[in-house]
């Protein structure tokens, strides 16, 4: 079985630049595997609060992880520059996932790729709501080219 090659940053509609430190590298000299997903984790974070339109410390609504996943194609470690490249998978009715991407220094091709599925609920019962109009289009603007909304 082949593997499909990493994505490139044309790939991507929203980047957030990560400074690695120092305590990120483990004993083999490289980014330890558990420090992508922080990197991936503050990038939607960001992304949520200031381009999707989400009060995540205030709001009546929060998003909640349902699922994560990293595949990894070449190390970084300190203190490489890194992007993280996020865009818009698929949105459904209460629940939105997210593409994301490593980028190291300047380089094209991703270091390491994830997933994030993130489901919206009432930040009162912790149960799922439906998008609202407002988020979902906040969400579409940053959408994967060959995303079709179902």
């Amino acid at each position: 079985m082949s593997r499909k090659p990493p994505g490139s940053r044309a790939d991507y509609r929203y980047f957030q630049d990560i400074t690695t430190r120092w305590k990120d590298n483990d004993l083999f000299g490289h980014v330890n595997n558990v420090e992508y997903l922080s990197f991936f984790d503050t990038a939607v974070t960001v992304f949520e609060m200031h381009h999707a339109g989400i009060d995540l410390l205030r709001g009546a609504l929060r998003c909640m992880m349902a699922e994560t996943g990293c595949r990894f194609h070449s190390s970084v470690a300190f203190p490489d520059a890194l992007t993280v490249g996020l865009r818009v998978a698929h949105v459904g009715n209460s629940s939105f996932s997210y593409d994301l991407a490593v980028f190291r220094e300047d380089e094209n091709t991703a270091s390491a790729e994830g997933r994030f599925v993130r489901v919206l609920v009432d930040a009162a019962t912790q149960r799922p709501v439906t998008i609202p109009d407002n988020l979902r289009a906040n969400l579409l603007a940053y959408a994967a080219r060959e995303f079709a909304e179902p």
